[in-house]
């Protein structure tokens, strides 16, 4: 079953990766020649931001390939770290395309550049933010369901697409009212939206390398789990962590002491599976079993 959420998985994730890699493609030319032929440098900038985002789906397959591989000798835990160094470097991507747009606004204010409002510019701007909205949207959901750090880390860059283009939209908007740098004052703001999520990004990447636990509310899933089993009379040392997509726990339960091997293993097992059927995400499992004395009760 642990496989066969990871294949259903790994297809949605391929999917809306596709879909994305063909907006992020379609946007940039639209982009691009708009921007050429009215003169806009901001809209120039966002076509350049949306051709970015393919190399940033291009790494969420390149991190997927890897995480989904079997485990084998070299690493008997999987591979699923790949995908959150993936994450990692979208993350990176993020900070950097959040600090070129503070960069170059704060070069075109300090040149004093003003740009003459276009129509077409307003509209390719436009079209961006439903576009890109609409595949965060549904990439975040996927990768919500998933708990896929790499595609979590991208929905988020295809928002950052989004915010930029709403730059250029308030940019066109400011210039009718005669303010010249509204698009660049708007620009940096976004730049440092987007450096704080890529900054975010990092920060849980960081907490799975460091052997950090999984979320509360699995915690709190897999507790309950354990306590409707009748079987086990007492239970510690629960601990937790992920690879990837996949969440790895081993804890200690303490069971009838009269039970012989065969009865005592099936307890395990019948654990094992519930918590397997139960909890949204692949789970690896690792049940100690103890007899229920005084002497290791606590």
């Amino acid at each position: 079953m642990r496989n066969d959420k990871r294949t259903i998985a790994s297809r949605q994730i391929k999917s809306i990766t596709y879909i994305g890699i063909v907006v992020n493609i379609a946007l940039s030319v639209i982009k691009v020649v708009i921007g050429s032929l009215a003169g806009s440098l901001a809209l120039l900038a966002d076509g350049v931001h949306s051709l970015s985002d393919v190399a940033t789906d291009a790494a969420v397959l390149l991190g997927l390939r890897l995480g989904s591989k079997e485990p084998d000798q070299s690493h008997p835990y999987g591979h699923g770290r790949a995908e959150t160094f993936s994450a990692g470097l979208i993350a990176l991507v993020l900070i950097l395309v959040g600090g070129a747009m503070i960069y170059y606004a704060t070069m075109a204010i300090a040149r004093d550049e003003v740009t003459v409002p276009r129509l077409g510019v307003l509209i390719a701007a436009i079209v961006s933010i439903a576009a890109k909205e609409w595949l965060y949207r549904a990439t975040k959901k996927i990768a919500i369901q998933s708990h896929s750090p790499v595609l979590y880390a991208n929905a988020w860059h295809h928002r950052s697409d989004a915010l930029s283009s709403v730059a250029v939209v308030i940019g066109f908007m400011t210039l009718e009212f005669g303010f010249g740098h509204g698009d660049q004052v708007a620009a940096i703001a976004v730049g440092l939206m987007i450096i704080w999520v890529g900054v975010r990004v990092i920060g849980d990447s960081l907490r799975e390398l460091t052997e950090g636990a999984v979320d509360s509310e699995t915690v709190e899933r897999i507790r309950e789990v354990i306590n409707a089993d009748s079987s086990i009379r007492q239970w510690h040392k629960l601990r937790t962590r992920t690879v990837g997509r996949e969440v790895f726990l081993d804890l200690h339960i303490l069971v009838d002491p009269d039970l012989n091997i065969a009865a005592a293993h099936e307890i395990a097992e019948s654990l094992e599976n519930a918590l397997d059927e139960q909890i949204s995400r692949p789970v690896n499992i690792t049940v100690h079993i103890e007899p229920d004395v005084p002497a290791l009760r606590k």
